[in-house]
């Protein structure tokens, strides 16, 4: 934490850019800016009540303090933070692999960061991160908490988001949209001839972006006339483990399933070995189809059918748009649709 000198040199060096300063905190807050330095630094020489006036304004105004002195705190570092939702899934992985390899080719580092697909735990890494002056961000989604997004566009600086497409994003965007992948197996699956499809998943209730792809699984089969509520999930992480358990619970539930449309490769290669141990055979007995396109679906027996992402390429998509801004540019478009493939194998 920078000391209340530092604080009040940054309010001077910045007084002529559009980000939010300790003054325009101060004003906001009735207070002088070497109260709200104190209170920053040292809130325990501050009152609770006065301390709690201060932090409506940080907040209301989005004010995000430099914890880096000198040049760099206006010139920003050559250190992009990178915020996604794991890094124990091979999805992000692969995306911050593409971010990396083309950040460093430019003299950028990558600095990450892991949200367990909690928002607030994201607002508070973003909270922690802008303090140290990156040049950009790089974050997952478009789904934020009010006070990330005020604390990013106070900011002022490149911000991309990832994963999912949409009409309205902070800065610059690049993903997929979920909904149509979702619809895009769910219309495979009828075009194959089944009509008892159950969508399943696991840690659903976080992971919003699968929800999302549940919604146009459920929009394309109610548009066939057929049943498309059909949906068996839990909250434990995504696994070969949680794949099997999800399955079972579903052929439970419902012996008469013709198809299984899961939320990710992961838990279709569960279902397939799971299958295979119970002498079950895929598709004639049951139809698995998944998505992300993981290089394992092609060495399952039998071979998994898939919506494939190009993840790689995702992370590589958005590092340019964000060299581009920070070179002065403007991208010839801020939103990137990076598309998706329907590889049908052996198991639909």
């Amino acid at each position: 934490m920078a000391t209340g000198k530092s604080v009040i040199r940054e309010r001077r060096r910045h007084r002529g850019d559009n980000r939010v300063t300790i003054e325009d905190v101060a004003k906001q807050a009735g207070v002088a800016p070497i109260t709200v330095s104190r209170a920053l630094n040292t809130p325990e020489k501050v009152s609770a009540k006065l301390r709690e006036r201060i932090d409506h304004a940080v907040e209301a105004l989005g004010y995000v303090p430099n914890l880096i002195a000198g040049g760099l705190a206006s010139a920003g570092t050559r250190v992009i933070p990178v915020i996604v939702p794991s890094l124990s899934i091979l999805t992000f992985i692969e995306v911050v692999h593409g971010i990396q390899q083309t950040l460093e080719a430019a003299g950028y580092q990558v600095l990450l960061g892991s949200t367990d697909f909690d928002l607030d735990r994201e607002a508070a890494l973003v909270d922690s991160v802008l303090g140290y002056s990156p040049s950009g961000v790089i974050m997952t989604g478009l789904l934020h908490r009010d006070s990330t997004v005020r604390r990013l566009k106070a900011w002022g600086r490149p911000v991309v988001e990832l994963m999912e497409l949409g009409d309205s994003c902070l800065d610059m965007n690049v993903g997929v949209e979920n909904d149509e992948a979702g619809a895009c197996m769910a219309r495979h699956l009828l075009e194959r001839g089944y009509r008892r499809i159950a969508f399943l998943g696991t840690g659903m209730q976080r992971d919003y972006r699968a929800r999302q792809r549940y919604e146009g699984h459920r929009q394309a089969l109610e548009a066939a006339g057929v049943k498309g509520d059909l949906l068996f999930h839990n909250e434990e992480p995504s696994s070969y483990a949680a794949g099997r358990r999800v399955f079972l619970e579903a052929l439970e539930a419902c012996p008469d399933l013709e198809a299984m449309h899961f939320a990710n490769d992961n838990l279709a290669a569960g279902a397939i070995l799971e299958a295979n141990r119970r002498g079950m055979r895929v598709p004639e007995d049951i139809a698995i189809g998944g998505y992300l396109g993981l290089p394992l679906g092609e060495h399952l027996t039998p071979q998994l059918t898939t919506v494939a992402v190009p993840r790689f390429e995702m992370g590589v998509e958005a590092a340019k748009l964000l060299l581009v801004r920070l070179e002065g540019r403007s991208p010839p478009s801020p939103r990137v649709d990076i598309g998706y493939e329907l590889i049908v194998r052996e198991s639909t």
